[in-house]
């Protein structure tokens, strides 16, 4: 078994909480030490009580899943003898209301791009199966019920700056 942690940390900021207008900018710390800037999604809470520039929940929800198959295709890949030269996922999270009314993030659309060395390229077949392996192998996949697509790049030389 393993334990992660993280730190919140928000403080008032203004007299407004007795009127729902309080700024929802907080910090994530983690054990590494580094200070993460959050807020509140302007989606779901208007300018100026969230922060645009800050980390949401909805985004880090998607960024985590997306890191996470991310670092399993990285493994499955280095492993069947393939070099991964840069990799870049332009992922989207739908949120809207399930069967329960209730909203979640009901929808992970993950679009990966990967460059690979010269010396070995995988088809388009082989592709598909290391991004499956990875998302089978994705423990945050593993824990969510939201519908998680993957759909990358058929032109895995192309997309990625070096």
């Amino acid at each position: 078994m393993s334990e992660y942690t993280s730190t919140i940390e928000w403080s008032l900021d203004g007299p407004n909480f007795s009127t729902n207008r309080y700024s929802r900018r907080h910090r994530w710390l983690f054990d590494g030490g580094i200070s993460v800037p959050a807020s509140s999604s302007p989606q779901v809470v208007p300018l100026p009580m969230s922060d645009a520039a800050a980390v949401d929940p909805e985004e880090a929800f998607v960024a985590s899943l997306s890191s996470c198959h991310m670092l399993w295709f990285l493994f499955i890949a280095s492993k069947s003898g393939y070099v991964v030269e840069a990799y870049r996922d332009h992922a989207t999270g739908v949120m809207r209301k399930g069967e329960d009314e209730k909203l979640a993030m009901t929808l992970i659309t993950l679009r990966p791009v990967t460059r690979f060395s010269t010396h070995k390229q995988p088809n388009h077949a082989e592709l598909h199966e290391l991004h499956l392996s990875a998302h089978e192998s994705c423990y945050i996949a593993a824990s969510i019920r939201t519908e998680v697509r993957c759909e990358p790049s058929l032109d895995i030389n192309q997309g990625i700056n070096a």
